[in-house]
């Protein structure tokens, strides 16, 4: 198989839980183990950070990794779900894995794959960790999946585990409550491994980590806002990342101190500056236009993530808000939408995935939220929704298009097809 018949191939023999759902999802480490122990164990070759939570573990991962970049450690990153390109998921320094290193593993390992019905998750993990150990990255920085305990990626013991927040997302599969879903993300903690607990985090979730902590004899911090943080500038127009900020520094500092891995106050300034331009970090609060109109995307699909984007809205300065919004089936969308402004002008749509939230079904839920449904309209695609709210938007407007990743991703393919299309 060539690139594209390999991708073709993972995409239609390992269903992919963002496309479909819990039908693909497979929880447990026992068919990663197997797949693992059948590659030589390749998670015991290479160092590593593991980031766990709810919302910002993408861009945690990808701020650590431009700082050590810039300290020119050679820095393996594996994260999900890719906006434009399969090999998003597993770089090293930036640089996407090559597709011939694609095709040779999906070729060796197809029949292993096939008969321990290894998942599609799975098949990234134990990709990542071969190409991290024959790359010999000194640092692998490892995104969960989903929840932690039982996530495929949870085979490596760390140098540092992260868990950024904790809200409500993946209840169908994590749990109703913020205490079950903080449990199986507290499944990352690791015996005599140190743990970051980021911000913004209930006091019942912060006395639950405090006791997995201490079963485990895991050294656990908290992150905190100090004044030195902001003296360290970001490319982000948008607060929330301050957060995620926080959290980072605290990881560096701890990497310093007990760690053994040097950084100087240079490489972390540096780094931050050069988050987008050094890991081609993208979908978070994304500008794709700067005026006529104003044009931002950002992958916030959660009631935290879209509560985050909406208090940033109100520091924008434009005259209407056009807002394009897609969703997936398990979403509460009713609790989603109440964070946007009513005076916006809606463009809802469905992104091109089995499990999207189908336009049919949201324009019957969306009748009962909305009395004035002149500012609204339905469209079968992203593209057209995309095309009519540019159309209609004058030169100070804004433009967002939010509410999935996938309707994010669809938008950045739609703006790379076009700019390619231009040359």
């Amino acid at each position: 198989m060539n690139y594209t018949e390999t991708v073709q191939w993972i995409f239609k023999r390992l269903p992919i839980y963002q496309n479909t759902g819990l039908k693909s999802y497979k929880p447990g480490l026992k068919r990663i183990q197997n797949f693992c122990s059948h590659l030589g164990d390749p998670q015991n070759y290479f160092q590593s950070i593991h980031v766990g939570g709810t919302n910002g573990k993408g861009s945690t991962v990808h701020m650590l990794s431009s700082i050590l970049q810039e300290e020119k450690y050679k820095i393996g990153i594996f994260t999900s779900p890719h906006l434009i390109d399969f090999r998003e998921r597993i770089t090293c320094n930036g640089v996407l894995i090559e597709e011939d290193y694609l095709v040779n593993f999906v070729n060796e390992n197809k029949k292993f794959i096939e008969k321990e019905e290894v998942s599609f998750f799975e098949m990234n993990t134990a990709l990542a960790f071969q190409y991290f150990k024959e790359k010999k990255v000194d640092l692998a920085i490892i995104e969960v999946g989903m929840g932690g305990r039982l996530d495929s990626t949870n085979l490596i013991t760390p140098k540092i585990s992260i868990i950024t927040n904790i809200s409500l997302d993946h209840t169908e599969t994590l749990g109703k409550s913020q205490l079950k879903i903080a449990l199986e993300k507290a499944g990352i903690i690791k015996k005599n491994v140190s743990v970051i607990i980021g911000r913004k985090i209930s006091k019942e979730v912060r006395s639950l980590f405090l006791q997995e902590a201490l079963k485990k004899n895991a050294p656990i911090y908290f992150s905190v806002k100090t004044k030195e943080d902001s003296q360290y500038k970001m490319p982000f127009k948008a607060d929330y990342q301050n957060f995620n900020r926080s959290v980072v520094l605290k990881t560096i500092s701890i990497l310093n101190y007990r760690k053994n891995i040097i950084v100087s106050n240079q490489s972390i300034q540096k780094g931050l500056e050069n988050v987008i331009k050094n890991t081609n970090f993208k979908g978070r609060w994304h500008i794709l236009q700067e005026k006529n109109p104003k044009i931002i995307c950002d992958i916030a699909h959660n009631e935290e993530g879209i509560y985050m984007i909406s208090n940033q809205l109100k520091k924008e300065s434009y005259e209407k808000l056009h807002l394009i919004l897609g969703f997936v089936k398990e979403k509460k969308v009713d609790q989603l939408l109440k964070y946007f402004p009513v005076e916006s002008f809606y463009y809802f749509c469905q992104p091109s995935i089995d499990r999207r939230y189908s336009i049919h079904d949201l324009s019957i839920l969306v009748s009962k939220i909305f009395k004035n449904h002149e500012r609204i309209n339905f469209f079968p695609s992203v593209k057209k929704a995309f095309l009519c709210a540019k159309n209609k938007a004058n030169k100070n407007d804004l433009i967002l298009i939010s509410g999935s990743t996938f309707v994010v991703s669809e938008i950045l393919l739609y703006y790379k097809n076009f700019f390619l299309h231009l040359k």
